[in-house]
Formats: structure tokens, C-alpha cells, sequence
């Protein structure tokens, strides 16, 4: 049934890309780096795979078939209990808060390290960082729900895509200008897996899909939604990844505008993805806040119109408050997120709903082709689990003892 209230598909589409898509288009030639030229496939077949995950988790929230489910977090409970949905919501949060950190420290670093550096204007990393966190905060404290902040995410899809399209036009024009040999490899084996681990973790919006299909008007159309939104992602990721690799091959960066000679476009890439990040880091806070508020009871039902806004803003502004504090002062946080999100990612978008899709729904009554395919997104989580945890371990360890990891 309709909602009436409620907003459009489109917006719904434009939440998805602008989460999903995003800096993980900028690091995927990096990824072809490591893997090789295979990796174009892992990414195809990731694209399928978070597509149907995409499908079946909404799924889950009418599988009982008296109520909608409000959450991931309550998928997980009625799938597998209260433990099942303790575990979800604390990879929820894991994910949801630690990239939003990461994110208030992206912009930080690129305002003082990138676009302002050597200017009147230079500021500390942490006041960049602050002052970032604050413009975040606006819309994400006083706008209530998804539906409300469809135009940031609207406007970031253009970042992205603008950005994409600048950096490959400066890496055709500096092979023009500077034509340097580079290497290319069909496959690259010992680096296969974690390359696999880096591409998978590109489709990673999975824990906002229930608030993003909460907010639509037609919630029938969601299987189009997320369908077009992860194919959309897909088309920027080849956009990117293919030039990318064959222009730098062996000597790509991550993101790839490192790669670029300094220049007006390097600046501007970077610019614009972080006004991407800036409109994207509202979306990951906001569904994070709703399944918060839908524990603590924050609603107006028991708590009156009034109340219910008091408790929220200030709920609201301590989750902001909680994160710039953790992306100004917490050492190696980049690291520590990488290996918590090694775990909680491959788990969070392939894993758990394919678990709770085949508990609340039956195996039996699936055909053995759905049934092999299931097999094959566990499988999927399961080996950017175990390498995207040991990539970030071994980074972890450079970091707390850099003399034992250093080149003799």
C-alpha cells in the first residue's frame, strides 16, 4: 500500500547512490592495482550480489506477515532472536558511526592539507574538523527523517559524478602531456583476495535500506529502487576504475586524484568530494539516529510533540558531538575502523541477509539455483571478512610498532 506523506522513489534512488557511491569510486583503481584486471568481474558479480542482498533485506521486514519491521536491528531479532539483533545493531552502529567519523576526518584533512594549504585561510586539521562537523550538523539535527534530506543526497550524486568525470579527464590529458610505461596484470594472486575484500566493500549501504524504504511512497517500487541505485553505482565505478588502471596501471593511488600532478583539477576533485562527503555524512547519522530514537522510545506517541523534540535534538547533537570529538582525538582511528569495518561490512551486506532471509522465509521452498546463489554471497562476506581483516591488521601493527614492519 501507498504512504501517503511519504517521499517519491526517486528521491529513495538518489539516497542510495549518494551513500553507496561516493570515495569508494575513487579508490577502485587502486583495487584493479592489486588484483589485476580481473577485478572488473568482482565487481560486476558484487554488484549482483548486493543487489539481490538489497532485495531480500526488505524482504525480511514483511516476512512475518502481520507488520512492517521497523529496522535491520529488528530483522535480526525476530530472525534469530535477541542476540541475533544485538549483533546486527552493534555492526550497524560500527559501521554507520565509524564511517561518519572518518568522513568528518576526511574533510578536516583535505581543507587543511589539500585545498587551503599555504593560504591565508589555513586552519588546523581539528578546526577543520569542528567547523565541518557543525555545518553536518544542521541539517541532520532539525531534518527528522530520510525523505527530508533527499535533496543532499540528490546533490551529491552530482558531486560524485562531476568529480569522477574531472579526474579521468586530468588522467587522459596528463597521459598526453607526460606519457609514462606503466604495467598492467590480467590477475595478480597473492594480492587477489584482498583486492576482492576492497571491491566488495563498495556496495556497502545496506544499513540504511529499511530507513530509505521507510521513507518511500511506494514502497513496491523498492526492488526498482535499489536495483537502479547499485546499477547506477556500478556505471561510476566503471567510469573510473577502468581508465584509471590503464592510464596509471601499476603506479595508481588511492584515491586516484593522488595520482594527478598538481593542478586546478586535482584541487577541484578534491573539493567536490568533499562536499560529496559533506552531503553524504547526514544520511549515515540519520539512519543510524532513527533506529536509536525507535529504541529509547523517542517518538511523539509516548513522549508528546515537544518532548519528542527535545529528547531528539539533544540525542541528535551528542551523536555529533561523540563523533568529531573521536575524529579529533582517537590515534590510528583510520585503522581501527578499517578492521572493525572488515568485519562488520562483508557481514552487514552479504552475510546476514542471506542468514535471515532463509530463517524467516524457509530453505525449503527456495529452488536450488536461489539456494547456490545464497551459498554464493555468504561465501563472498566470508573472504572479505578474512582479508580485509588481515590487510587491516597488518596496518594496524605498522602503526603501534613501525620499526618491526619497516623495509631493512
Amino acid at each position: 500500500a501507498e504512504r501517503p506523506g511519504q517521499g517519491s522513489s526517486f528521491w529513495a534512488y538518489f539516497n542510495i547512490v549518494c551513500v553507496v557511491a561516493g570515495t569508494g569510486a575513487l579508490s577502485l583503481p587502486y583495487a584493479l592495482r592489486q588484483g589485476g584486471w580481473i577485478g572488473l568481474f568482482i565487481l560486476g558479480l558484487s554488484w549482483l550480489m548486493a543487489s539481490y542482498c538489497g532485495i531480500i533485506l526488505i524482504r525480511c521486514l514483511y516476512a512475518n506477515g502481520k507488520r512492517r519491521l521497523d529496522s535491520y536491528y529488528d530483522v535480526g531479532r525476530e530472525a534469530f532472536g535477541p542476540i541475533g539483533g544485538i549483533v546486527i545493531f552493534f555492526f550497524n552502529v560500527i559501521l554507520l558511526l565509524g564511517v561518519s567519523m572518518l568522513y568528518v576526518m576526511l574533510c578536516g584533512s583535505n581543507f587543511s592539507s589539500v585545498i587551503l594549504k599555504g593560504t591565508s585561510a589555513e586552519l588546523t586539521p581539528a578546526i577543520w574538523k569542528i567547523i565541518w562537523a557543525a555545518v553536518i550538523s544542521v541539517p541532520f539535527v532539525f531534518f527528522r527523517s530520510m525523505k527530508e534530506i533527499g535533496i543532499f543526497s540528490a546533490a551529491g550524486v552530482v558531486c560524485t559524478f562531476i568529480c569522477v568525470v574531472i579526474v579521468v579527464a586530468a588522467a587522459v590529458n596528463d597521459q598526453k602531456e607526460n606519457p609514462v610505461a606503466v604495467h598492467h596484470d590480467a590477475v595478480i594472486w597473492d594480492q587477489f583476495p584482498v583486492a576482492l575484500s576492497s571491491i566488495s566493500f563498495s556496495y556497502g549501504g545496506n544499513p540504511i535500506y529499511p530507513a530509505v524504504e521507510a521513507s518511500m511512497r511506494r514502497p513496491k517500487d523498492w526492488n526498482k529502487v535499489v536495483f537502479g541505485g547499485l546499477s547506477t553505482c556500478m556505471a561510476f565505478y566503471f567510469l573510473c576504475a577502468v581508465p584509471g588502471y590503464y592510464i596509471y596501471g601499476n603506479t595508481v593511488e588511492s584515491p586516484i586524484y593522488a595520482s594527478l600532478p598538481d593542478s586546478a583539477a586535482k584541487t577541484a576533485a578534491a573539493i567536490i568530494i568533499t562536499i560529496h562527503v559533506i552531503l553524504a555524512t547526514p544520511l549515515l547519522v540519520t539512519s543510524l539516529a532513527l533506529d536509536c530514537e525507535r529504541m529509547l522510545h523517542i517518538n511523539e506517541e509516548e513522549r508528546g510533540k515537544w518532548m519528542a523534540t527535545i529528547l531528539r535534538v539533544v540525542f541528535r547533537i551528542i551523536l555529533m558531538v561523540v563523533v568529531v570529538v573521536v575524529a579529533i582525538f582517537v590515534p590510528y582511528f583510520g585503522d581501527f575502523m578499517s578492521m572493525l569495518g572488515a568485519v562488520a561490512n562483508c557481514l552487514i551486506i552479504f552475510a546476514f541477509p542471506v542468514l535471515c532471509y532463509l530463517k524467516l522465509t524457509g530453505i525449503r521452498n527456495k529452488p536450488i539455483y536461489e539456494l547456490a546463489w545464497c551459498f554464493l554471497c555468504v561465501l563472498l562476506g566470508l573472504v572479505g571478512l578474512i582479508f580485509g581483516s588481515w590487510q587491516a591488521g597488518v596496518a594496524l601493527m605498522a602503526d603501534f610498532h613501525p620499526d618491526a614492519t619497516a623495509a631493512p
